[in-house]
């Protein structure tokens, strides 16, 4: 229920049962569809969100700050090219330091792990995982799982169940080092789908994902080593980028795959989406941007309404944008 939310911190996808993930989509669909800016403006009214990012983010920084404005919040930034790490202070210190400022800490860390490090040294303000190095990535996981739902035309009657049954999800690209689909695979491992891995073998998804997603018993995974040879019968492709600053040497798995509307119009089924956590390089071609099947951008703007679900969720307010009651008893079948 919405209320067991309230204070609570959200450092890994495994915190996440399926009437959770019912929940989440929900109060998105809400916030989406709320007409009605005053419900949205109050949900954050006096409260600040921080964000502490050690990495570069375009997305995920942007859209918590506008989600944070758009619930009526304030948002204080940090990163460490300006703050007192530089001086030598631990992860632990800085982020007390923003506790005494803030309700919620946003934090995006190289160290795997250092979102609940944050989780642990501040219980009092909630913590949101925006990425763990080559651990896990939950906002952006979640936000996937609600563009896969949305464009496989969820109509918020249906149980994400029903919706996901069947359905085969394959994944391309450096899946060692790209957290996003750790976290996405671990998510669909609730449901009964068919994961197909699709990488060179040496960025192929690490054995601990495998295992996660096989010990639920729900969804099957296969490896892959050409999407020529598995694209043909998907319902969704999600593609990758090369995580060149996760290892020393990139330069052998330059332009090693590349998705375009060539291959898209020639494989493909009609009604496949392409998904994409972004940014990219030269693994999506610009010339599939106008299709209806990429849906990487709507899935970049679907971020914000999610995010702002989820800081409503955190604060107890999401009951001023949707009925509880109606969102919460989505149950699944």
């Amino acid at each position: 229920e919405a209320k067991e939310w309230k204070g609570k911190s959200l450092v890994s996808v495994s915190q996440l049962s399926e009437a959770a993930l019912e929940l989440v989509v929900g109060v998105t669909d809400a916030v989406m569809e709320t007409e009605d800016p005053e419900r949205l403006l109050a949900c954050l009214r006096g409260q600040v969100v921080a964000s502490l990012f050690s990495e570069p983010s375009t997305r995920t920084a942007c859209s918590f700050q506008a989600a944070a404005q758009r619930l009526g919040g304030g948002t204080i930034v940090s990163n460490d090219k300006f703050s007192s790490s530089t001086k030598g202070e631990s992860l632990e210190d800085t982020v007390r330091c923003l506790a005494c400022y803030s309700n919620f800490l946003v934090i995006r860390n190289a160290a795997p792990g250092a979102a609940m490090r944050a989780a642990a040294t501040v219980p009092e303000m909630s913590v949101l995982n925006a990425g763990d190095g080559v651990g896990e990535h939950p906002t952006q996981a979640l936000l996937d799982l609600y563009t896969l739902v949305r464009e496989f035309k969820h109509d918020g009657r249906s149980s994400l169940r029903d919706v996901l049954r069947g359905k085969r999800v394959l994944m391309l690209g450096d899946l060692k080092h790209g957290r996003t689909v750790h976290s996405l695979a671990k998510l669909l491992s609730l449901f009964e789908v068919e994961l197909l891995y699709v990488a060179d073998a040496a960025l192929m998804m690490p054995t601990a994902v495998i295992r996660h997603v096989h010990a639920r018993g729900r969804a099957t995974q296969s490896a892959h080593a050409d999407v020529r040879d598995v694209l043909g019968d998907v319902d969704a492709l999600y593609v990758t980028r090369l995580q060149k600053e996760r290892f020393a040497d990139a330069s052998r798995f330059q332009n090693s795959y590349r998705v375009d509307r060539h291959l898209m119009d020639e494989l493909a089924k009609p009604t496949c989406v392409v998904l994409h956590p972004l940014p990219r390089v030269d693994e999506i071609a610009s010339d599939l941007d106008p299709d209806p099947r990429a849906a990487y951008f709507r899935q970049m703007r679907y971020g914000m309404f999610l995010r702002m679900a989820l800081l409503a969720l955190l604060a107890g307010t999401s009951h001023l944008i949707t009925d509880d009651a109606a969102v919460g008893g989505r149950a699944a079948s």
